[in-house]
């Protein structure tokens, strides 16, 4: 086992093109459910220089106009350039109602166990949760911090502080490890987007690499524990200067982020996109289970870090496999976790919607609840209140250490 290593993890602005799409498909899911919690709804997207296209197929009595929908959240990021904006971009749709389930229009708070055991998962998935106790949120260090930065990069804009910058934008950080510990910033990228070419009013690079060392990086590293060193490579738009950025200079598509969403694949995740899709897809809430799972082990001292496995398959309810991996740091067998897991946690896909409100929440979240995920991570998330980030089973697994 790797013991001594670097690390690199990557985060994306929510004006980057894929980040866009998976934006666009999940304020989709979010209208149909706050008008029908029961829809059945799978949105895809692909963005490109002037045109947005939408593939959706859906079951459900609700009506929502999606290319509104598209609009509005093109407007909300701050495109508004003549090559790019919510106003007058095509917007293509590709529609496809399918015929109704009604074994999926039912009340999951008022299902009997034996109910909920007769509702099978529809699609087969492999999902993994990870934590890890090198941060806050139990999360891994390079994907914790590259998503502080590109969230600083998004604020700085909002608040008028780098008035230049455009919605695209992306970080990296690369993090040195000592005996299986985070040592050292080994390095950092940030690649931001302005709207001017210095010659039309714009910052040039000099001054561009200026303000993003003082309002990005060293706004973001002042209250780590782990701070830039003068070995640390530091690279700020190292190709040169990046004018405009989003669909118009390069595509974008749903899903494409996986390993953003998750663990910046310093753990593994399933590669099923996460975003565009209701409840009933055991792929996406299968891996918010997972992590709910993983981060109770890390957050009761049962290990320092924790993978959790569920593979489901069609035509069952329950996983027909869970599997733990501690890496050497668990303080008993992952054997004996995995076991415990299966005792205190429902990976049902009834339970998994019952427990965290899944229908529900896009109507009692103001501005929408699936969107929020669709940037800065599924997982990890401090600055929303996310029912799989809730660690209430520490009592209960703690007793076992």
């Amino acid at each position: 086992m790797r013991k001594d290593f670097i690390f690199t993890s990557e985060s994306v602005t929510e004006g980057h093109p894929d980040k866009l799409c998976d934006q666009i498909s999940d304020a989709i899911v979010d209208r149909f459910l706050r008008q029908d919690p029961a829809a059945a709804i799978i949105a895809e997207c692909g963005v490109s220089t002037a045109i947005v296209f939408i593939a959706a197929r859906f079951a459900t009595n609700a009506s929502v106009d999606i290319p509104e929908v598209t609009r509005q959240v093109i407007s909300q990021i701050g495109y508004d350039q003549p090559d790019f904006n919510g106003k007058t971009s095509s917007i293509v749709t590709s529609l496809q109602e399918m015929p109704p389930d009604d074994r999926r229009r039912f009340d999951e708070k008022d299902l009997s166990e034996e109910e909920m055991d007769q509702l099978t998962v529809k699609n087969q998935a492999t999902v993994f949760g990870f934590a890890s106790d090198q941060t806050p949120a139990l999360m891994p260090l390079p994907i914790w911090l590259a998503h502080k930065l590109a969230r600083r990069l998004t604020s700085a804009r909002l608040q008028k502080l780098l008035p230049y910058l455009t919605p695209d934008g992306k970080t990296q950080v690369g993090v040195e490890y000592r005996d299986r510990r985070p040592y050292r910033i080994h390095s950092i990228t940030v690649i931001a987007s302005q709207s001017h070419h210095p010659v039309a009013g714009g910052p040039d690079r000099k001054q561009l690499q200026d303000d993003l060392q003082e309002a990005i990086i060293d706004d973001v590293f002042q209250e780590e524990d782990i701070k830039p060193d003068k070995d640390t490579y530091i690279f700020i738009n190292p190709d040169g200067l990046f004018i405009g950025g989003g669909p118009a200079v390069h595509a974008g598509l749903t899903g494409r982020k996986t390993a953003i969403d998750t663990y910046g694949e310093y753990a593994r995740h399933s590669g099923a996109a996460l975003s565009g899709k209701d409840p009933s897809r055991i792929d996406r809430v299968g891996a918010y289970a997972a992590r709910y799972a993983a981060k109770n082990v890390v957050a009761a001292g049962l290990a320092g870090e924790c993978e959790v496995q569920l593979s489901y398959s069609i035509g069952l309810s329950h996983p027909v496999s869970v599997q733990v991996e501690t890496f050497g740091t668990g303080r008993i067998s992952d054997e004996a976790i995995a076991t415990l897991l299966k005792k205190l946690f429902d990976f049902r896909l009834a339970g998994i919607v019952k427990q965290f409100n899944l229908r529900r929440l896009p109507s009692l979240t103001q501005g929408g609840f699936y969107r929020k995920l669709a940037v800065y991570g599924h997982v990890g998330r401090m600055d929303i209140g996310l029912p799989w980030e809730v660690t209430d089973k520490i009592s209960a697994l703690g007793e076992f250490r």
